[in-house]
């Protein structure tokens, strides 16, 4: 085994996250010395990376890079790589699969209705069996892309409406309360990070425009609230099978029940980002959190027998 081995980021690929991706990883790039970062015109992993010599660090965001794909590839050519392995990244990228996984953990997780895009429900039965405040998405995308938030029968009607044919789509009451996030770090959560649109639901757009939510970090909960958010969260983690780090979606309703949404394997690393707020919580700034999150990588490569 080479001792030298040069870290390799990833990012871009093609994607309705690929902006996103670009700037993730950039902002790690400025903060690794000695890294390569790759920006990719496509969805193919570079035919020079070479596990013997280099270490993968990805941060692309949505298909191809949370879905199984580019983690399958970098698998079959024996290359260590930062994060989540292909199946758990499956797993993860499925909302559906996610939240059954939840259930099974006693991770608290609210009904949903999944329906294909070719075979869309009625408005009168998803009110009839979510009530009629309703969120709509793809239950196969990450950042918010797709998402839905309706109230009543006319606009349910005309998302429902908008919805492509192609794909799996999930349906769920919309909460109320307040949206959270938390990292999680070779499986310990992190602080958790409470989200504050100031205008409108925290969708794609506000999810990665600079000065579109505030968040407060830690977020103003109780100890116990906290306690308990973050041992679900480690037990989601471990459930589906994530490794080196992962961030969860979390609700936390005026009654002090919390639900989570999602783990996101391959969480967004920009300016505007949640894990490094999250990390800040523990005292990580962004370069020490970037280094942590490829060390796990680096000891799998260097001890290839438990790669």
């Amino acid at each position: 085994m080479n001792s030298h081995l040069e870290i390799i980021i990833l990012c871009g690929a093609i994607s309705p996250e690929r902006e996103v991706s670009l700037r993730s990883g950039r902002a790690v790039a400025s903060v690794m010395a000695g890294a390569r970062l790759v920006e990719l015109a496509s969805n193919e992993l570079p035919e020079w990376i070479d596990g013997s010599r280099h270490v993968v660090f990805p941060v692309i965001h949505g298909d191809y890079g949370e879905d199984g794909q580019i983690q399958a590839e970098l698998e079959a050519r024996g290359v260590s790589f930062a994060g989540c392995d292909a199946a758990a990244s499956r797993v993860c990228i499925d909302k559906v699969a996610t939240k059954q996984l939840m259930r099974r953990a006693g991770v608290p997780a609210i009904p949903e209705f999944v329906f294909a895009g070719k075979a869309k429900p009625s408005a009168d039965k998803l009110i009839a069996e979510l009530g009629q405040q309703i969120v709509l998405k793809p239950a196969d995308k990450g950042s918010s892309v797709g998402l839905y938030v309706t109230q009543g029968l006319d606009e349910l009607i005309a998302a429902l409406a908008d919805i492509p044919a192609e794909g799996q789509w999930m349906a769920e009451r919309r909460l109320s309360g307040r949206e959270m996030s938390i990292g999680l770090l070779d499986g310990q959560a992190l602080g958790l990070v409470e989200i504050v649109p100031l205008q409108g639901v925290y969708d794609y757009k506000t999810k990665y425009t600079k000065g579109s939510s505030d968040y407060r970090y830690p977020a103003p909960v109780t100890s116990a609230q906290a306690a308990g958010i973050a041992l679900a969260a480690e037990t989601l983690y471990a459930a589906c099978g994530c490794r080196d780090f992962a961030r969860a979606d979390v609700f936390l309703e005026p009654d002090g029940n919390f639900y989570f949404l999602e783990i996101n394997t391959m969480p967004g690393m920009t300016e505007t980002s949640l894990m490094p707020k999250s990390a800040s919580c523990l005292g990580l700034d962004f370069t020490s959190l970037a280094r942590r999150m490829i060390a796990p990588a680096l000891a799998r490569a260097r001890a290839p027998q438990t790669r």
